[in-house]
């Protein structure tokens, strides 16, 4: 955690607010593996990380939402009875107040001051901590009674509605979820979870930004959704039953690819490879099998690039570079794509070479 971070928004908050504010800290995520599945009803394997969003928020005596943004240098008020969509950072919070509202949850005015240490655009979803952090801080201060299942759902909820972006549920409940050094296999469908140790011991997670910027709000990623949809169902005239793309075996789905055109196509075979790679990666994380769990975060970032098509030259480049390292087990983009990090597995010992080597490449 960033205490000088905690100590600033503080800080900020009694010189404009003039009051003692309570801090919370919302974390970031990083995905292992399960990438564009979790609105499929897959699995998933999330994690919540030591970056991420924090608030300090106090209670007013006006109706009044008050909110500044340390990193933006912008400020923002609306009265309760006037929430509505707006743009940008906004509707990340307005969101998340906006469902509290409709939920008749009893939330009276507050002020709120909030920086993070996420790289924006990166895939580490900094929209979910924003949404989830500002839930459970109100969720305290207005001693609301509102459990963190209920609060991440809330904040995909959120994320809906006034950003705009048809999420699935993975970086809200790893936002809520998260344990100390264990990821988490989320069921997508039926919401159950198991925490797996994530014990790397020689090995290190190092993620590269590689600085293209990013917007889950861009059409692209409801694209993705819609074209799944399309997919499952023109299966259903086979498959009447099927709930999602979860339900359609890779057999099944080549058997019967005449059915759409061959984009929808690529797009449903690499949601079935994908649901199939992370319940196998569970079980080589569970028998420390990282060399083989390497194998598998490569074939998704394969997937990712020539089939879901969420990848891009800069990405792509970062993963070739990668491969070529022996040091390094599996990389892949990693969160919606079409900019942000790659996630690596790397032998620790050689980390500061591959970051250099890396970097140099790229630059």
């Amino acid at each position: 955690m960033n205490d000088s971070l905690a100590k600033k928004v503080k800080k900020i908050f009694i010189e404009k607010f003039q009051r003692e504010p309570q801090i919370f800290f919302s974390p970031g995520r990083i995905n292992l593996i399960g990438e564009h599945v979790d609105y499929n009803n897959g699995f998933v394997m999330p994690a919540a990380v030591d970056k991420g969003i924090y608030f300090a928020v106090a209670a007013n005596d006006e109706q009044i939402a008050r909110f500044f943004a340390v990193d933006l240098n912008e400020e923002y008020s609306v009265p309760l009875d006037a929430v509505a969509r707006s743009n940008g950072w906004k509707n990340y919070v307005l969101g998340i107040v906006d469902q509290l509202q409709k939920k008749k949850y009893p939330i009276r005015g507050f002020d709120c001051v909030l920086s993070g240490d996420l790289p924006s655009g990166a895939g580490m979803s900094s929209s979910a901590a924003v949404e989830c952090g500002l839930g459970y801080a109100l969720n305290i201060i207005f001693d609301l009674h509102i459990d963190r299942m209920l609060l991440a759902k809330l904040g995909q909820k959120a994320e809906h509605s006034f950003p705009g972006v048809n999420c699935g549920i993975m970086d809200q409940f790893a936002n809520m979820m998260g344990k100390k050094d264990h990821v988490i296999l989320l069921d997508c469908r039926s919401m159950e979870y198991k925490y797996l140790r994530f014990s790397l011991k020689d090995f290190s997670l190092v993620l590269i930004n590689s600085k293209v910027h990013h917007s889950h709000a861009s059409s692209a990623y409801n694209m993705r959704r819609r074209q799944c949809e399309e997919g499952l169902l023109a299966l259903h005239i086979h498959f009447p039953l099927a709930q999602s793309l979860r339900d359609i075996s890779e057999e099944d789905l080549m058997l019967h690819c005449n059915l759409m055109d061959h984009e929808i196509f690529e797009k449903c075979l690499f949601v079935v490879q994908e649901i199939g790679r992370t319940r196998n990666a569970a079980i080589m994380l569970e028998q420390n099998n990282l060399m083989a769990f390497g194998k598998l975060m490569f074939e998704t970032h394969e997937g990712l690039s020539r089939l879901y098509h969420v990848s891009c030259e800069e990405l792509d480049f970062l993963v070739d570079q990668a491969k070529q390292n022996e040091a390094v087990l599996g990389a892949r983009v990693m969160g919606g794509g079409f900019g942000g990090c790659t996630i690596n597995l790397v032998h620790q010992k050689a980390v500061a070479e591959f970051i250099e080597t890396a970097t140099r490449a790229y630059q």
